[in-house]
């Protein structure tokens, strides 16, 4: 089996040792099964978004969505500065 070897400053390290032992774990089991969520979650939005791209990419309705300025909010129209 591969190994990976990451490094932690000494806080981050401090809190996943006590994340681990609250949950009764390793901290390889803990750092083994976070990461397993992470990639987990990472295809589920992945998948998520094409399937939005399927049903809605080239549609009359993305473009409603679109028009409704969905996106208009808070700090719209910004150029990477707070509002």
């Amino acid at each position: 089996m591969a190994a990976l070897n990451v490094d932690f400053p000494d806080t981050e390290l401090q809190e996943i040792r006590e994340i681990a032992a609250e949950r009764g774990m390793t901290m390889k089991a803990f750092v083994r099964s976070s990461t397993a969520d992470a990639v987990a979650q990472h295809r589920a939005l992945k998948e998520g978004a094409g399937v939005f791209r399927r049903v809605f990419g080239d549609s009359a309705l993305a473009d409603a969505i679109a028009d409704a300025g969905i996106d208009d909010g808070p700090g719209a129209g910004t150029t990477g500065r707070a509002a």
